[in-house]
């Protein structure tokens, strides 16, 4: 087991929590009182982040939020910042990085060294050798694309290959010749819940990131019915929009902050209500 599996474990005992927090801020909708901030992205991440730890496992800033808008130096800050004030929360850079050589090498370094992110997300598509740079980093985590939650990932990640679909040739073999370090994850979306399930059969207690529960409708029970591990962990329940930007509807005229933290506190709950349900 890998350093970054014990201290995403250590983190579900002890936060009682399956719930991973997206830190995807639309520059758009930032609230009045962050606009004006020198640095608007990690200010209004600092708020979001300090409001919803006591009910997260685990933090994830997805890379394009910041590059778009030429702002990874917040990007930087607020994992900076994550790992100072809650350094018992892992960060999972959300990134989808996937090269060949050199610049394979390079994109880890640029996640694991420069942003120090615990673990990141990857694209399986060129294959083993365009991983192992980034598999090599042995106590960071790797989370490789498996069954996506958008609506056109059977395009490619249903079609059959050797017997099994794509997405199952993916996950056999990240469950095999990709593990050598043991710090492999797959991710899996909430849209495909029964996918969820013969994911987790094929990968045994592999760590699931899962997407897909908040803005894109995933069954959050019926995931968790397919991809908790027998002791009731296994998954990160990633929800990203529906938490950081729960002050939308109200017009983003109250205390985002706090609405946050309500959205993530329900979120939690509901999920442990489920596990607590399903062992007993």
């Amino acid at each position: 087991m890998s350093k970054f599996v014990e201290i995403l474990a250590q983190s579900w005992r002890s936060r009682n929590s399956l719930l991973c927090v997206g830190l995807d801020p639309d520059s758009e909708k930032l609230p009045p009182s962050v606009r004006a901030h020198c640095t608007p992205l990690f200010a209004f991440n600092r708020e979001i982040i300090d409001a919803t730890a006591p009910w997260a496992c685990a933090f994830k800033p997805q890379f394009a939020h910041y590059a778009a808008v030429a702002a990874e130096s917040q990007l930087a800050q607020t994992i900076r910042y994550i790992k100072r004030r809650h350094p018992d929360i892992p960060v999972i850079l959300d990134a989808k990085r996937g090269d060949i050589g050199a610049t394979a090498k390079l994109y880890a370094r640029e996640a694991f060294e420069r942003y120090d992110a615990d673990a990141l997300t990857v694209n399986p598509y060129l294959g083993g050798d365009a991983l192992a740079p980034f598999l090599q980093y042995a106590e960071r985590g790797v989370f490789i694309l498996c069954r996506t939650s958008n609506s056109g990932s059977g395009d490619l990640q249903q079609l059959q290959s050797g017997g099994r679909t794509l997405a199952h040739q993916v996950a056999a073999r990240a469950a095999d010749s990709w593990n050598g370090n043991g710090n492999v994850g797959l991710v899996v979306g909430a849209t495909w819940p029964e996918e969820v399930g013969a994911i987790r059969r094929l990968v045994g207690d592999m760590p699931l990131l899962i997407p897909g529960v908040g803005a894109q409708g995933g069954d959050l029970e019926s995931v968790l019915a397919h991809g908790l591990t027998a002791e009731g962990v296994g998954v990160l329940i990633s929800v990203s929009r529906a938490i950081i930007h729960a002050d939308e509807g109200g017009g983003g005229g109250g205390d985002f902050a706090e609405a946050a933290e309500a959205e993530a506190e329900a979120l939690c709950r509901r999920i442990n209500r489920y596990r607590e349900g399903a062992s007993g």
